[in-house]
């Protein structure tokens, strides 16, 4: 069911996209990708989020941007926050990005998409000197009915980057498999790496009823 004027339950699952305008390209760079995942977990709060706080992660985001933390990944420190959803897993894409998220509070995923949204837009735009949406006006939600769909969606979210290798996948199939599994497992811009026991960007998801549904790392790859 596609919700266009969203009315979400709590407790309930939605696997949720959010495009740019045009299929322009909204991350252009590593610091992009940074930023924007950087800006899922900023703002999963229903607290305003302090200048200062900002300021101290996005330098951490910046260090393993440039190498400079162990294994390259990004854990923020204990999260003692207010969260309006849970966030299941994610990937950024060039132009849009995937979310599965749990509503946690009323009108929490509306919420936390707008801050999102709006966050990342005044980002980009101070960055590339532009004006205007960045985001489509709208974002997608699809409500996740049992645990079968919920399976299909997680494949699904972490399989959007083989696109990048192969457009046609979706319709041809996959011509290399162990060179798109290789391409998946080190592709950094989603939450597939930490659910298959590599650290990337651990602080940002909840990985445990997820990894039970999937049957755990090995569930995971298959």
């Amino acid at each position: 069911m596609v919700i266009k004027r969203p009315q979400f339950v709590n407790d309930e699952i939605y696997h949720v996209v959010l495009r740019a305008i045009d299929e322009n390209l909204i991350f252009k760079d590593t610091d992009d990708y940074y930023r924007g995942i950087f800006s899922i977990y900023e703002f999963n709060t229903t607290k305003p989020v302090s200048i200062k706080e900002q300021r101290k992660i996005r330098t951490r985001i910046k260090k393993a941007a440039r190498g400079l933390t162990s294994g390259n990944s990004v854990v923020f420190e204990k999260d003692e926050r207010e969260k309006m959803v849970e966030i299941l897993s994610f990937c950024f894409m060039p132009n849009h990005i995937h979310l599965l998220l749990k509503q946690l509070k009323n009108n929490g995923v509306t919420d936390f998409m707008r801050k999102v949204g709006t966050g990342y837009a005044g980002y980009f735009n101070r960055k590339y000197n532009r004006k205007g949406h960045v985001f489509q006006n709208r974002f997608l939600a699809v409500l996740i009915k049992d645990d079968n769909q919920l399976k299909i969606v997680f494949t699904y979210v972490h399989a959007n980057p083989i696109s990048l290798i192969e457009p046609n996948w979706k319709e041809v199939g996959i011509k290399e498999s162990e060179k798109t599994i290789g391409f998946l497992e080190n592709y950094k811009w989603s939450s597939y790496q930490d659910y298959i026991g590599k650290k990337n960007f651990p602080s940002v998801t909840e990985r445990k009823f997820l990894s039970e549904i999937m049957d755990k790392e090995q569930g995971c790859k298959n």
